[in-house]
């Protein structure tokens, strides 16, 4: 099951002309830093506890980053019930890349997804480098790195997303 695409410079008309309501799926801290003027904070992991009553009238699009977490639940947003539903046609990266303005905070922090990605690929090299000038053994923290990463991967539970998500920096985002 897939949702029909609409374009960036379309969704903007229709956004202009009133006629469509803009669900961003982004989790909280994601949409703090940045988002499309007009979209509506709907977190994929909450969606199931928000009710659209008020929404049906109209069509609605859904965002994420770049369409593709979209695209991966489209049956569970099209159970949500709405008569016309479209996903953005690239996401919010397809809409910077069609020069349309988007609501950017400096202060929020990067999304925990590329906090993760920053801190292990940090940690495996930190384990590499410090292998190599310091003692062999330090090699096991890049490999306690990779197996972490590899059991989120088949797990669907990353360990240090959770402690990044408690850090003081992304607390008040995450708790939006």
């Amino acid at each position: 099951m897939s949702i029909p695409k609409i374009a960036p410079t379309e969704l903007q008309r229709r956004l202009q002309a009133d006629s469509v309501v803009l669900i961003d799926i982004r989790e909280p801290a994601e949409y703090a830093r940045e988002h499309i003027h007009g979209a509506r904070l709907v977190p994929l992991s909450a969606i199931d506890n928000h009710d659209f009553d008020t929404e049906h009238g109209k069509a609605v699009v859904f965002t994420c980053r770049s369409g593709n977490r979209t695209a991966m639940n489209a049956a569970r947003l099209l159970a949500k019930g709405f008569r016309e539903a479209y996903v953005l046609e690239g996401g919010l990266d397809g809409w910077k890349r069609a020069g349309l303005p988007v609501h950017f905070n400096a202060d929020a922090p990067l999304d925990l997804q590329r906090q993760v990605q920053i801190t292990a690929g940090g940690m495996a090299f930190l384990g590499a480098v410090l292998a190599w000038f310091v003692s062999p053994w330090f090699i096991l923290l890049s490999g306690f790195v990779g197996a972490g990463l590899m059991m989120a991967g088949l797990t669907g539970f990353c360990g240090m997303a959770r402690l990044l998500a408690a850090m003081p920096w992304n607390r008040k985002f995450l708790a939006a």
